[in-house]
């Protein structure tokens, strides 16, 4: 029995240190270390030492100056109050597309997505076409009733853009997590007189609770890392644009903007930290799962079903806007102090498509590689996750997935403070000279997506047909092509296109590291094109171009996951 033992500890010990595994994760976490874990800690050096040694001078000096404490103070605002109206607009649409069964329900929820289609600085400059201080509505207003209404100015605006595009994040959460309650715990309460509002409050909203924090949660940490719509609509007095001035134009060597980077990633940290402590304070798990609430949605008519479009319309409607108010612009030669534009034209994708196509071939090409790259990198993440057996995988699994609390402000100063002085191996040039830093920037921001993608894809498939595979005289790397890759595909598929998606619009990190012009990509072009009268029309056009290129790839991962290939994962 010892010697049976022994052999098993031998067994035990040959597969924790399998060469070929332990080969694998040395080159991801040199990778990740790189790219990831090196930049975040220079930053935090930066931060926290003065003279050679540990300090918090800097931080105190943070503290000290007024602006810094405004711009931390309106950022902590704009998340709290973009999850809370973005709460009164994403919780009466879970509720609708989720209980209510009727005619155009369908129509519901795919317009209640469509906001997540337009970046949110495209949205932001739409936004000021219509609402604007001289806007549509604005004029109107203006020439009928002889007043207007700042619904774009400062922290407002803002405030205003953010919740408009990111309440889908707390719709679908919460939607999904309607879908699957127990709807017998409801029928009970209401046998005991619990009904309307209070059945909502009592029963419902705690069940859900976790589906709803995760949503809210995601727009919390979005609204603190966005860069671009402070920009577009000129409010600086948030973190997210204090790191991004004072970087650009003070230096790599002022202080106060590593320290401002800090304090975004602390954020992000403790909102995390927050919503997980919260949660782990009660119970929301159901003892049964007979028939889901999706099953049971009831029939809505009459003066109900009125109620319902009436509600849903007008939330809609807003969230929108930009989306009409972009297209129109596009088209617009001519469109200043005017309802609607002055003269019309179609020059302008003319403008983006003959004199400056690199815009949209550089996102294209940055955006397909990086989200090539994340498949690669995801995909062995995940094998070594799911099958490995060696040591170090969970110090893997925490930096591929650190990412996810990381703003790309803070990404992008970590690369230049990296970066910048010394030349890369095999490109003879610093690397933040070259476009290849935006393919590394947004490689590693979208990682934890296809990470968690081909995590649940490899979760899925039994080991059982890989042994039977290599029992069959196969051998591991023709087993993993043979059997694992093909049946893994849908999420190796799904975690790609969420990286294309979201890479195509990136900014935070993408106006940091261009290195010139004609290296942007998309969503620099706009945002050059932007801080111009004369060139809005052509921005406008781009972000249309780009509204087009996050809608077909969002097209595409539904279809992958209506047909039963993908994978669902979470955050």
């Amino acid at each position: 029995m010892a010697g049976a033992g022994l052999l098993g500890r031998v067994r035990a010990i040959r597969v924790l240190l399998d060469p070929v595994q332990m080969a694998l994760l040395l080159v991801l976490l040199t990778i990740l270390v790189v790219f990831i874990l090196y930049p975040l800690l220079q930053v935090l050096a930066v931060a926290f030492t003065a003279d050679g040694r540990v300090s918090l001078i800097h931080l105190r000096n943070f503290f000290a100056r007024p602006l810094f404490r405004e711009a931390l103070a309106a950022s902590l605002l704009s998340g709290v109050l973009a999850v809370v109206f973005g709460s009164l607009v994403g919780l009466p649409l879970a509720y609708f597309s989720v209980r209510f069964q009727f005619r155009g329900r369908l129509l519901l929820q795919t317009l209640g997505i469509l906001p997540l289609v337009i970046p949110p600085f495209v949205g932001a400059v739409a936004f000021q076409q219509v609402l604007g201080r001289s806007g549509m509505v604005n004029l109107l207003l203006q020439e009928h009733f002889g007043v207007t209404i700042p619904f774009m100015e400062g922290l407002a605006g803002v405030v205003l853009v953010q919740t408009l595009h990111y309440f889908p994040f707390i719709m679908l959460n919460t939607a999904a997590a309607l879908a699957n309650l127990d709807p017998s715990l409801e029928e009970m309460a209401q046998n005991m007189g619990c009904h309307g509002f209070r059945l909502f409050r009592r029963v419902t909203l705690p069940l859900v609770l976790p589906g709803y924090v995760a949503g809210a949660l995601l727009v919390f940490i979005r609204v603190v890392d966005d860069l671009g719509t402070p920009l577009m609509l000129n409010y600086t007095k948030l973190l997210a644009p204090q790191a991004y001035l004072r970087i650009t134009t003070v230096g790599l060597n002022d202080v106060d903007g590593y320290v401002i980077c800090v304090i975004m990633v602390v954020l992000s940290l403790l909102a995390l930290w927050g919503a997980r402590r919260y949660l782990s304070l009660g119970e929301y798990a159901t003892v049964q799962r007979g028939t889901t609430g999706a099953s049971l949605a009831r029939p809505v008519r009459g003066w109900r079903l009125l109620l319902v479009w009436v509600v849903s319309g007008s939330l809609l409607a807003l969230a929108l806007l930009p989306h009409l108010g972009i297209a129109v612009l596009s088209f617009a030669r001519i469109w200043s102090f005017s309802v609607l534009p002055v003269q019309w034209t179609a020059g302008n994708y003319g403008e983006i498509l003959f004199r400056t196509p690199h815009f949209v071939k550089n996102t294209l090409l940055y955006s397909l590689l990086a989200a090539g790259i994340d498949v690669l990198l995801g995909a062995a993440i995940a094998f070594l996750l799911v099958r490995g057996k060696v040591v170090g995988r969970s110090v893997l699994d925490a930096i591929a997935t650190m990412p996810l609390a990381i703003p790309g402000v803070v990404l992008a100063v970590g690369y230049l403070r990296v970066f910048h002085g010394w030349d890369f191996p095999g490109l003879g040039q610093p690397l933040t000279a070259s476009w290849l830093i935006l393919v590394v920037a947004y490689s590693m921001r979208r990682l934890p997506y296809t990470v968690r993608a081909c995590d649940a894809a490899m979760r899925q498939i039994h080991a059982s047909l890989e042994e039977a595979a290599m029992n069959l005289g196969s051998n591991r790397r023709r087993t993993f092509f043979k059997v694992t890759f093909p049946l893994m595909l849908g999420g190796l598929v799904a975690g790609g296109l969420i990286a294309f998606i979201t890479s195509s619009v990136e900014l935070s990190s993408t106006i940091m590291l261009v290195p010139r012009m004609e290296m942007g990509p998309l969503a620099y072009g706009i945002y050059i094109y932007m801080q111009s009268a004369v060139g809005r029309g052509p921005g406008a056009a781009l972000g249309v171009v780009a509204i087009l290129l996050v809608l077909a790839g969002t097209v595409a991962l539904n279809r992958i996951f209506s047909r039963g290939t993908g994978t669902a994962f979470k955050l």
